[in-house]
């Protein structure tokens, strides 16, 4: 079982992470910790209790994250990609609470389930940067850390070069990566072919008994629908997020690369660029840290196909 403190912005790809993480067996989710991102940090934080009230885990502390990136720049929200409230064609009722718990509270967790907890950030890195800012010493008693985000050797998404969550606030992840142990990146390598597809969809409404198989199955298709006006010809819709949660929980789903990892903050063609050696026999040149970070190079996805499946309509039952 693993104790899993979710660093999340709930837009789609987030949400069905987020579901996974209730409905999956082995994950003990201790907490979620909404932020600014895919949506703004009180509809994150709005999003988040609404799942959390769909899984009957209102008791699952949702806390709140950073409203707006450590480079101080305003933040580009993306409604055609996620819908106006970050659910695609969902919206939370007006019932559901906003309740949160401090930014303080992540410390709590972190000492309660000390040297046994697993930190997940799938969205922009800063709240989590500024745990290192400012409890460096408790974060190193954080067993590993699962990240979204970066792209080596092939395009960006929301830049030619750059992956969005490092765009969101390239200094944050430069934090990160300088001061976090046991890192596992999870970049746009493996996460571009993470497809669910329309098929897909129709197994989980199909089949699903748990209190989701109505919401995934829409947020899917819509999603499906952005990504075919944005790539014709696309198999389905890249769930980013999920990657980084079931690598967790199936150690052989990714084959990985121990690189360091530079992250270009300066603002230019470049900004949100991560970069590393990937040089056969390469020395790793643009060593500046002893830190390594574990990097996802390829993937499995006919695990990745089954498990999302078994996951979602309860077939791996919690």
């Amino acid at each position: 079982m693993k104790n899993v403190l979710l660093f999340t912005d709930p837009g789609i790809d987030d949400s069905v992470a987020l579901i996974y993480c209730i409905l999956h067996q082995d994950i003990n989710l201790v907490g979620v910790v909404a932020s600014y991102g895919n949506v703004t940090k009180e509809q994150a934080i709005e999003n988040a209790n609404y799942l959390l009230e769909i899984g009957n885990l209102e008791k699952i502390p949702v806390i709140r994250g950073a409203e707006g990136p450590l480079t101080g720049d305003a933040t580009v929200y993306y409604p055609e990609i996620h819908g106006p409230e970050g659910l695609g064609p969902i919206r939370p009722p007006e019932t559901v609470s906003g309740k949160f718990l401090p930014f303080s509270s992540i410390f709590k967790i972190i000492k309660a389930f000390e040297n046994d907890i697993t930190i997940v950030d799938i969205g922009r890195n800063t709240t989590l940067a500024m745990t290192f800012l400012l409890e460096s010493d408790l974060m190193q008693k954080v067993n590993e850390f699962f990240l979204m985000g970066g792209a080596f050797l092939v395009p960006g998404n929301v830049t030619p070069l750059a992956e969005a969550n490092v765009y969101g606030d390239p200094t944050a992840t430069k934090i990160v990566l300088s001061s976090a142990q046991n890192v596992s990146l999870f970049p746009l390598n493996v996460t571009r072919y993470a497809y669910v597809t329309s098929s897909m969809a129709e197994i989980i409404r199909q089949q699903s008994k748990n209190p989701f198989r109505t919401l995934v199955p829409k947020v899917i298709n819509y999603y499906i629908k952005v990504y075919e006006k944005l790539v014709p010809g696309i198999p389905g819709a890249p769930i980013h997020d999920v990657i980084s949660i079931s690598a967790l929980v199936n150690p052989e789903l990714c084959s990985f690369i121990y690189k360091t990892v530079v992250v270009d903050d300066i603002i230019g063609p470049g900004l949100g660029v991560t970069i590393a050696d990937f040089r056969p026999g390469s020395s790793n040149l643009l060593e500046n840290s002893t830190n390594k970070v574990r990097i996802a190079v390829q993937f499995n996805y006919q695990l990745f196909y089954q498990d999302f499946l078994d996951v979602m309509t309860g077939k791996i039952v919690k």
